[in-house]
């Protein structure tokens, strides 16, 4: 396909400004095929996955018709988990920096009813949130949809397998008929389907291939007969290739936490990611892979939806995915802006079936690999080139990232490249500082003050 330019697009000025800006000239392919449609206010149900833009393609469209001096809630978003909701609110944002005034509200599960409550009394033109807690809302009448005149399903896929289909139905009900409505999802489950009939209207179908061709990911499948075989196959990997960022896929929630114990027991920098952690912990498990202080991520599916982590080396399918849609959309993590990718695939002979239907979907046979020799099991993990620590203090305390910079960097002891990521939150904030510079980063930030006063530090490890 052809590459267009956003500028062919009859958008504000201020949203084409804001475009260059921030870099982006020419459209990926889910933006080329579903913005014309979204900016005539057509309905859309379009399959895309992380990293194809759609995030672009409907924050522009809703931006586009959003009325600023119409102080409410014109656009409601639903997402399967906080984390894609934060990263989606953070991209609506970025797009809407051109636009004074705009309110961009984010509602999720996990955090304070309280805050939120008063956030909606101030009003909000864009809310982004989970079903589960925007039901909530609806119940207890703290936000109302009476005006909304777009509703966005992001991932709606996970959000059923999540369970959310009867808080979904809720919602849409309370919501306005007349509106406009984009479904996106990676993949086309029945159930899907089913709900695509009954809240849209006459729908453009959108969809788009995976973002990754085979030439950017190199796939291996690798034969096993046990639980045992595939924890020595996978030592192997990832002693062999060290990669310096990989994802285990893993098909539940028990095995997630099997898989990392004995990961982390073999000296592996392995961190687990599922849906029985409590929300603290999710939130410390992904801010310390994206910011390169473990080098391993064992998760589920569901678990791993919305993750927002760029140049991902590896992909490991410790189980086969159930399905083949799911499988290119694991492996589709890696390989992408250019760079090779990995994925590694462990099967038995349970999985003849499923074999024979990734080859159909794949259009590739698939033969045995051989693993790497045992003499590997010799090298010592590689450990992450970042380590991370825990502020007891953010935004409420008038922290911001400059002040942490500054507090490290104030005597020349610590320079900035040798600083990480740093996210601060409402009541705390981590900063990612270089493995060799933990001891002189830790004594800076913790004898030191921040804003003029003392906070508690803390070193997070696993």
């Amino acid at each position: 396909m052809s590459q267009q330019s956003f500028s062919s697009l009859p958008l504000h000025s201020d949203l084409l400004s804001n475009l260059e800006s921030l870099g982006y000239n020419e459209m990926t392919e889910i933006q080329a095929q579903s913005l014309p449609h979204i900016l005539a206010g057509k309905d859309i149900i379009a399959q895309g996955k992380t990293g194809s833009g759609k995030t672009a393609a409907f924050g522009l469209g809703l931006l586009q018709k959003l009325n600023v001096k119409r102080f409410r809630v014109q656009t409601l978003i639903l997402c399967p988990t906080r984390e894609l909701a934060d990263q989606v609110g953070k991209e609506i944002r970025r797009l809407a920096r051109g636009i004074h005034n705009i309110k961009v509200l984010t509602l999720c599960g996990g955090m304070p009813f309280g805050p939120q409550i008063g956030s909606l009394e101030h009003g909000a033109h864009i809310i982004v949130g989970t079903p589960g807690r925007i039901e909530d809302h609806l119940r207890k009448a703290t936000l109302s949809l009476d005006d909304v005149e777009t509703l966005i399903l992001d991932e709606a896929d996970r959000m059923l397998d999540m369970g959310f289909q009867d808080a979904i139905d809720n919602i849409i009900d309370q919501a306005p008929k007349e509106r406009q409505t984009l479904l996106f999802s990676a993949t086309f489950p029945d159930q899907i389907e089913n709900i695509a009939k009954r809240i849209l209207i006459e729908p453009v179908s959108v969809k788009v291939e995976s973002q990754h061709d085979n030439n950017s990911i190199n796939q291996y499948f690798y034969k096993v007969s046990s639980h045992e075989d595939r924890m020595l196959a996978l030592r192997l990997l990832l002693l062999q290739y060290q990669p310096e960022s990989s994802v285990v896929f893993c098909n539940t929630k028990r095995e997630v936490q099997e898989v990392n114990d004995e990961l982390v027991n073999r000296g592996f920098s392995a961190i687990a990611l599922h849906g029985d952690l409590e929300q603290k912990d999710r939130d410390q498990a992904l801010i310390r892979f994206a910011n390169k202080s473990a080098t391993i991520l064992v998760a589920t599916d569901v678990a791993a939806r919305g993750l927002d982590i760029d140049n991902l080396s590896a992909v490991f399918n410790f189980h086969l995915a159930h399905d083949q849609e799911v499988h290119v959309h694991r492996i589709g993590r890696t390989g992408r802006a250019g760079n090779k990718g990995l994925a590694f695939s462990f099967y038995s002979n349970k999985d003849g079936s499923r074999i024979v239907a990734l080859e159909d979907y794949l259009q590739r046979n698939i033969s045995e690999d051989a693993l790497p020799s045992h003499d590997v099991l010799d090298k010592i993990p590689a450990q992450s080139t970042m380590i991370t620590m825990r502020i007891e203090g953010g935004k409420k305390q008038k922290i911001r990232p400059g002040d942490i910079v500054g507090a490290l960097t104030s005597d020349n002891s610590l320079t900035f490249a040798q600083i990480g990521k740093i996210q601060v939150s409402p009541n705390w904030a981590y900063v990612a500082v270089q493995r060799e510079s933990i001891k002189v980063a830790f004594k800076k930030l913790s004898e030191g003050k921040l804003k003029g006063r003392k906070f508690r530090v803390m070193v997070v490890r696993g």
